[in-house]
């Protein structure tokens, strides 16, 4: 905040502020929860004092924090005036030139800093966290382990299950059992499961929580699992293909072409790479191949308390990696009317090139 010239930094409830005070999320669910000024609920960061002070509304201080948190917290009744306590809590930390906001604050929240300290003094505020959180300590990448283990655990149980007559909502809801009974706490993100023959565009096409969802598979098909699991708060993000049948040759051949992207992608993740070029790396073995038109995806994402997290390893980023950051590396080829193959798993980047998380095999699963 020095650096940037920051005076003060709001952060709602996010990753970001379970980051820097301990608090945590609840589980996403469809939809979302209110309450009375519901939009103050966050806290307050100043460059030279320590702890943040909070604002919460009553209910969110009785039922949600899940225990203490260190510094002041002013609590908003339902029958109070929550602009007024905002504006005053605001002008009580002093004289602020350069205000930042959270990228998951309510509008409300936004408008309300803006008419207190003026829309020109405002700017976005989660790159300040971010920076923060890209580089992982030890303990972080112990839980990222874990629940990387916990999707795997998870792959291996449901994977001989992708025979004919499977329906794609059928397997998603085995791995969601299984991801449970290894630990996580709840998905990272909607889990994914598909055919991938039309890339879930066109009919045709095997997805689950669509219509598709309930017919049943037919032999000959790859289906493409992407799901992720939630461990101590860290996400994982995983993977892989297997065949119904036995592959046919053009499958396979697109199958090395991935791998060997994939593993372009990991030895190219050296600390001061930029997140493009490793992107490009990954991206050149399935060009070679011919195949470059189908890859319409990017190698991956930063992750950790959040499943997508910057930087993008993808054409437009050109964050520099530094050692400690992590990232998925998930090349794909999606070749329309015909078949799809993915895989996908955490790197974390270090002086020799990147480091699976987890060792996890690679050859394409064939259910004959």
């Amino acid at each position: 905040m020095r650096a940037e010239r920051v005076d003060l930094l709001f952060l709602g409830l996010s990753a970001d502020l379970e980051y820097l005070a301990g608090i945590r999320r609840g589980v996403p669910f469809f939809g979302q929860s209110s309450y009375a000024h519901g939009w103050v609920t966050g806290a307050f960061f100043r460059p030279d004092a320590e702890p943040p002070t909070f604002v919460l509304p009553r209910m969110v201080a009785a039922f949600d924090l899940s225990e203490d948190v260190e510094g002041d917290v002013v609590v908003v009744n339902e029958t109070e005036d929550g602009r007024a306590i905002f504006e005053r809590v605001v002008r009580g930390l002093g004289p602020a030139e350069v205000v930042a906001i959270g990228d998951r604050a309510w509008a409300e929240t936004t408008i309300e800093l803006a008419r207190i300290v003026g829309l020109d003094a405002m700017r976005a505020g989660s790159s300040l966290v971010n920076e923060l959180r890209r580089v992982k300590t030890d303990e972080e990448l112990e839980a990222m382990t874990r629940a990387c283990r916990a999707v795997t655990q998870a792959m291996d149980a449901v994977a001989p299950q992708v025979v004919p007559g499977v329906t794609m909502n059928e397997l998603r809801e085995e791995i969601e059992l299984e991801l449970r009974r290894a630990g996580s706490l709840t998905p990272s993100f909607p889990t994914h499961i598909f055919t991938g023959m039309y890339a879930g565009t066109e009919p045709g096409d095997l997805t689950s929580g669509n219509e598709t969802g309930t017919d049943p598979l037919p032999e000959g098909r790859t289906v493409l699992f992407d799901f992720g699991g939630v461990v101590e708060g860290y996400c994982s993000d995983f993977g892989r293909t297997v065949y119904c049948g036995e592959p046919p040759d053009e499958v396979r051949r697109a199958y090395e072409a991935m791998l060997a992207a994939q593993e372009a992608g990991r030895a190219a993740a050296r600390p001061g790479a930029l997140a493009r070029e490793i992107n490009e790396a990954c991206r050149a073995p399935i060009e070679e191949a011919g195949l470059g038109e189908h890859f319409r995806h990017r190698m991956g994402h930063a992750i950790g308390l959040d499943v997508h997290e910057r930087p993008f390893i993808s054409p437009e980023d050109e964050t520099p990696l530094d050692v400690g950051m992590t990232f998925t590396d998930e090349p794909s080829i999606i070749v329309p009317r015909a078949f799809g193959v993915r895989i996908e798993d955490i790197v974390v980047c270090e002086e020799g090139g990147g480091r699976y998380l987890v060792d996890y095999p690679k050859d394409l699963v064939a259910n004959r």
